[in-house]
């Protein structure tokens, strides 16, 4: 550990720097609130974009308005990555698994995928009475499951990640204690989806992509997971889209 101020190298449990006398016990509240503010300013910037969006779909969806949409989606996420991207780029290194864990990390989605699919669907058939299906919001257009695929699949696990394990998961941690730091990004992310009934699997699944992170240093895991998950769901839509019902 240096001092911010001198460079010169300190000891961790030290309050004041022994070559300059700067306060390090002042310099960790500083930290601190920055990030706290940072963290802040993040969830309002996100709740704002999410409920225009919101009321944007109620309205009117066209092709071109969800490209926009997710345009400044990735340039909002990107924004805040530069404010952190000295502790972000790090995160971008490949872990080292045993083939162990990569069988587990590669069957992961699968077992979320197939049990959030048929149980939400059972969920919202036994309470609503209803049915919802990614792939039918693109079926109208050209190349419907190439654009679900990256609309759905790639750009979610890219930028969600990196947004909430990566940058909100690092201003977490520099208030709080890890174990705190995975549970909140898992909250916070299963918020931002607008819905209760999401909340009941996007909190599990928020906390095990938020422990892979903190466990191996790495977006890589959270994205794997992320992007096998949301492709099995709009796969298993496609398969049982039916043009007559939607």
């Amino acid at each position: 550990m240096t001092c911010h101020s001198c460079t010169q190298p300190i000891n961790a449990s030290s309050n004041y720097c022994a070559h300059c006398g700067t306060s390090i016990s002042l310099r960790k509240r500083q930290t601190r609130s920055e990030g706290l503010n940072l963290i802040i300013v993040f969830y309002i910037v996100e709740l704002v974009f999410l409920t225009i969006v919101h009321l944007i779909y109620n309205d009117h969806t066209s092709l071109t308005t969800e490209i926009a949409i997710e345009s400044v989606s990735a340039i909002l996420v990107l924004i805040f990555v530069f404010l952190d991207i000295k502790n972000i780029i790090p995160l971008y290194s490949l872990p080292k698994l045993r083939p162990l864990e990569w069988i587990g990390v590669l069957l992961a989605p699968f077992i979320t995928g197939f049990l959030v699919y048929y149980g939400i669907e059972w969920i919202n058939a036994f309470l609503f009475d209803d049915s919802t299906n990614y792939y039918a919001t693109y079926a109208e257009y050209g190349n419907p499951f190439l654009l679900a695929f990256i609309f759905v699949a790639i750009l979610p696990a890219v930028f969600e990640e990196v947004a909430f394990r990566g940058f909100l998961f690092n201003q977490l941690e520099r208030i709080t204690s890890v174990r705190i730091t995975i549970l909140l990004t898992a909250f916070l992310f299963a918020l931002v989806h607008f819905s209760f009934i999401s909340i009941l699997w996007i909190f599990p699944f928020g906390l095990l992509l938020g422990y892979l992170r903190h466990r191996y240093q790495s977006l890589w895991l959270g994205m794997i997971i992320h992007f096998v998950h949301n492709l099995i769901i709009v796969s298993l839509d496609y398969y049982y889209f039916d043009p007559l019902f939607y």
